[in-house]
C-alpha cells in the first residue's frame, strides 16, 4: 500500500495517498466500533476513502482512533495530538500534529467559478479574474476550507471571515492567509502543492504570523 506522497514537516505528520485497485483493508481492525453505525451504509468510495485514513493512522498512531463530535468535527483519541482528514476519491490525506493543522484538496473544476460569489471577498475578486481563474479559485478555496478546520473559532462564512492574500501560480509555498472578525484576526502562512488534478492545502498553527494584508494585485 504505497503512499503517493509524504508531506511530513518538522511540525506535523502528513500523510497523503491515492487509491488504486491492488489496495486491501482490515476492515475489522479499521473500522472502529463507534463508528460501524456511521460507515455500514456508505458508498464504495466513500468507505474506501475513510479505510484509507484509518490505515494511514495506524502507521502513524497505531492505538489510536478517529472518533467524531457531534458537529462532526473529527478528533483523536487518546485526545494526545491534532488531526485534519481530507479525501477525495481516489485521494485521502491525514496530518496528526502537537498543535493546531488543517488540510484540505479540492479537485480543478471550471464550475468553481459559477459559486465563487459565496467565498470570495471583493478584494480577492479583484485579482482573480484572469486567464487563470478556475485555478486560482481552486487554491483560494482549498487554503480557505484548511484554515477552517484549523481554526477553533469555526467561522461560518468563508467570504467575510476568511482571507487569502493575492498570489501567483508558480508561488504556492507561503501563502498569506487570515481568519478575522470585529474582535480578532489571526493570520497564518499556507502550503500549497498541485497533484494531478488536485490542490492541497496545508495550514498549521506554527505558521501563525502578523502581516498587512495587501489588497494589490502581483500580476
Amino acid at each position: 500500500m504505497p503512499f503517493y506522497q509524504d508531506l511530513t514537516d518538522k511540525n506535523a505528520s502528513i500523510l497523503f495517498w491515492k487509491y488504486n485497485d491492488d489496495d486491501a483493508f482490515d476492515h475489522k481492525a479499521l473500522i472502529e466500533p463507534e463508528n460501524f453505525a456511521k460507515v455500514e451504509h456508505y458508498h464504495p468510495k466513500k468507505l474506501i476513502e475513510y479505510l484509507m485514513v484509518r490505515q494511514m493512522l495506524k502507521m502513524l498512531k497505531p492505538d489510536h482512533k478517529i472518533l467524531y463530535k457531534t458537529i462532526g468535527q473529527p478528533y483523536l483519541f487518546p485526545k494526545d495530538a491534532f488531526i485534519s482528514i481530507s479525501h477525495s476519491y481516489p485521494f485521502a490525506a491525514l496530518a496528526i500534529s502537537q498543535k493546531r493543522v488543517g488540510i484540505d484538496m479540492e479537485r480543478i473544476q471550471p464550475k468553481i467559478v459559477r459559486v465563487k460569489h459565496k467565498f470570495l471577498n471583493d478584494a480577492e475578486l479583484s485579482w482573480t479574474e484572469t486567464e487563470d481563474e478556475v485555478e486560482l479559485l481552486t487554491v483560494i478555496w482549498a487554503v480557505k476550507e484548511a484554515l477552517y478546520k484549523l481554526h477553533p473559532s469555526k467561522l461560518w462564512s468563508l467570504k467575510k471571515h476568511y482571507q487569502v492574500e493575492a498570489f501567483i501560480l508558480d508561488q504556492l509555498s507561503n501563502l498569506k492567509c487570515r481568519v478575522f472578525d470585529e474582535d480578532f484576526e489571526d493570520c497564518y502562512t499556507a502550503r500549497v502543492i498541485k497533484m494531478e488534478d488536485y490542490y492541497f492545502a496545508v495550514v498549521e498553527e506554527d505558521h501563525m504570523l502578523n502581516y498587512k494584508v495587501l489588497t494589490s494585485s502581483p500580476f
